[in-house]
């Protein structure tokens, strides 16, 4: 895999420690700027919205821009909003704070994922991709539980700190790793953007699009409220909440790379036995979220799973629009963002239910029940042509 790949991945890295590391902070974030934790979640869903707002837009903004100087721009506006996030002591104005984040990170994701698309031949798609999402299943193993754990020492404005410092040595690795050269140079005889949004109409694309919201809708339903699980059904410490990120990370990890060797060539099998299983593993860590060394196991195998099928489907939308070569990267940005921004406000209203703190992992389970029921009766729309099959 080519050097720029892996720059492009430390970034994502950075960018992923701020998305995910929310998991475990919300009660310390709640507290300290007097809000429920139900509250304090949805800035995981102002995150993702701005990321479905903000990838579409960057796409279309920079097809004629340089792709440096819009990866690069994106990092540094980033790492801004961090810093006025850590200067507030307003919910509203750190609600906001998300947003920005969110458009930075969703613009440099749509330009990355077309990117890494391009930098390999096109029959390793799936394997560049893995490289590229790496960067967020590292940062679930490390810079998340990291940021928990900092967070739980120093406060969390000091993992915000951390996240804004990060971005430094990511913003010199795209300066120095990728070439200065316009975004297009390779495609100026490429399709009109109007050409490339009418690939919106695709039957097939759309449907890959919504079992990949579904998906992770799923994942970050219950991904958003594991800290109360463990500390409250579990009756584990604090510092479990980080062990319990690692271990979810460490399957994300697993499953991505999975995914990676197999989403060119065997996206069916991938889905038709991982998502039984992904169903079956999320009202089963709602049974024994009570029983410590099952949640341990059980959050990886769903870290595993849910990271699997994700990385797939996203390799199978890129796949879909490849009549889309500028706008293809923010199609997945917009589906998966769509399903993290919906997954965490539906499991915030479990919360309050008899469930509890486990509501939100019956929520999961629902989620992906959801995705089987869409997928099963129209496997056939996805079957047709070499690289499109999704479950045949």
């Amino acid at each position: 895999m080519p050097l720029p790949l892996y720059l492009l991945a430390l970034a994502v890295f950075v960018m992923g420690t701020s998305e995910f590391m929310l998991a475990g902070l919300l009660p310390d974030i709640a507290s300290d700027l007097d809000v429920t934790v139900g509250t304090a979640g949805t800035l995981t869903s102002a995150f993702a919205v701005g990321m479905i707002v903000g990838a579409p837009l960057a796409a279309a903004l920079a097809r004629d821009w340089p792709r440096r100087s819009s990866l690069l721009g994106c990092v540094l506006a980033f790492a801004a909003a961090h810093v006025v996030g850590v200067a507030t002591t307003s919910f509203p104005v750190l609600f906001a704070t998300r947003v920005v984040a969110a458009l930075a990170n969703a613009g440099f994701l749509a330009v990355a994922l077309t990117a890494a698309a391009t930098l390999v031949p096109p029959e390793r798609k799936g394997r560049a991709l893995a490289v590229l999402l790496s960067g967020t299943t590292v940062a679930t193993i490390a810079g998340v539980p990291g940021g928990t754990v900092f967070g739980t020492l120093l406060g969390w404005r000091a993992t915000f700190w951390a996240v804004a410092a990060l971005c430094l040595p990511a913003a010199i690795g795209i300066l120095i790793g990728l070439p200065a050269r316009r975004g297009r140079r390779d495609a100026v005889d490429g399709p009109a953007l109007r050409a490339e949004l009418a690939q919106l109409r695709s039957p097939r694309l759309l449907l890959v699009m919504l079992l990949g919201a579904l998906v992770n809708a799923a994942t970050f339903a219950s991904f958003t409220f594991l800290a109360p699980v463990v500390t409250g059904t579990a009756g584990l410490g604090e510092l479990w909440v980080s062990v319990v990120l690692v271990l979810f990370g460490a399957g994300s990890f697993v499953g991505v790379t999975v995914a990676g060797r197999l989403s060119d060539r065997r996206p069916s099998q991938v889905i038709a036995v991982g998502g039984p299983l992904l169903l079956t593993g999320w009202p089963a860590l709602a049974v024994l979220a009570d029983q410590p060394v099952a949640l341990l196991a059980l959050v990886f195998v769903q870290g595993a799973l849910s990271f699997a099928l994700g990385g797939t489907l996203i390799t199978r939308i890129l796949y879909e629009a490849t009549g889309a070569p500028t706008m293809a990267g923010s199609y997945a940005t917009t589906a998966l963002n769509v399903g993290a921004a919906v997954g965490p406000l539906v499991a915030a209203t479990s919360l309050g239910t008899t469930a509890g703190d486990l509501g939100p992992l019956w929520v999961s389970g629902l989620l992906v029940a959801v995705a089987l029921l869409v997928a099963f009766p129209l496997r056939t729309v996805v079957a047709a042509g070499r690289n499109s099959g999704v479950l045949r």
